[in-house]
């Protein structure tokens, strides 16, 4: 692996850091299994694609994909505490849902933004010696948002979210409405999510309506990934846990795609990855193992 190669796994693994916040806030802190991320991450592609080449701001762009994505949350809660539908059904419909949605908002199945300005037009100088011109603007994105997810969780709003999915029953009994908790947890994971996918349109100058696929299991990897390295005793140690969860993922997938002695061509992206997975769900185990015979 060059050192292009390299700095372009760095690239996608802050853009699906914010995937990883997404899927620890709805997994982790709610303790629902969203599956909405395959839908909301290409509409955040989508709307932001769309408007940019409506000559909208990217600015104003990106953050009606931010919108978009946390409306697509707001229905899945709603399936899921209203019309009492399971969790996973109802983040399926939703996400099945968008997929024509997606293709509405498009008018065809993608959407090129080469020539296009976008929010990272400034950084769109070449490369430097080190570093892509992308890297910045991704750093900061990524710190900005877990920043603010991090102050979320600690104010007293986060913490009846956290109770919500810690024990429901004892959140009512403190007077929590553990529905439009769901609401505001479920909002908030998908507008992140909504967010990486604005952000990868732009930076890869492209909106597919296919481009979700998968990323719900990329979201998992990245927390599962860092979960397994990092302790999560914190929030903060728990939220920089799944940005460098996400960073390791794409560098390993990377490192296994780029390794010619395995045979492993691009198509084989699904399989490395279900491998990855298993493998990082067996460490802790086996840490405890080394542990007691220690």
């Amino acid at each position: 692996m060059n050192w292009i190669q390299f700095t372009g796994s760095v690239e996608l693994g802050l853009i699906y850091s914010l995937v990883a916040l997404g899927v620890y806030l709805s997994f982790r802190t709610l303790q629902f299994p969203d599956l909405t991320v395959d839908g909301s991450f290409p509409l955040g592609a989508a709307v932001c694609a769309s408007l940019i080449t409506l000559g909208v701001h990217p600015g104003l762009a990106t953050f009606a994909a931010i919108l978009a994505g946390a409306f697509s949350g707001l229905v899945t809660a709603w399936l899921s505490t209203h019309l009492k539908m399971l969790n996973l059904l109802a983040g399926i419909l939703t996400m099945t849902a968008l997929y024509s949605l997606n293709l509405r908002i498009m008018g065809r199945p993608n959407i090129a933004l080469l020539g296009e300005k976008t929010i990272l037009t400034e950084w769109f100088s070449g490369t430097t010696a080190f570093v892509s011109s992308h890297f910045a603007p991704l750093m900061l994105a990524t710190i900005v948002f877990g920043a603010l997810l991090y102050c979320f969780l600690n104010t007293r709003l986060g913490l009846a979210v956290r109770a919500t999915g810690s024990n429901p029953r004892m959140g009512r009994a403190q007077g929590i409405n553990d529905h439009k908790m769901i609401w505001l947890g479920l909002s908030v994971s998908n507008a992140l999510v909504a967010l990486a996918g604005a952000l990868f349109a732009q930076v890869h100058g492209f909106a597919d309506v296919t481009m979700g696929v998968g990323t719900i299991i990329i979201g998992l990897a990245a927390v599962i990934i860092g979960e397994a390295i990092l302790p999560t005793t914190t929030i903060l140690k728990a939220l920089l846990a799944c940005v460098v969860g996400a960073i390791l993922y794409r560098l390993v997938i990377a490192s296994a795609l780029n390794v010619g002695d395995f045979g492993l061509q691009a198509s084989d992206l699904n399989l490395v990855t279900a491998v990855l997975v298993a493998c990082a769900m067996l460490l802790p185990s086996i840490k405890r193992r080394v542990k007691a015979f220690s």
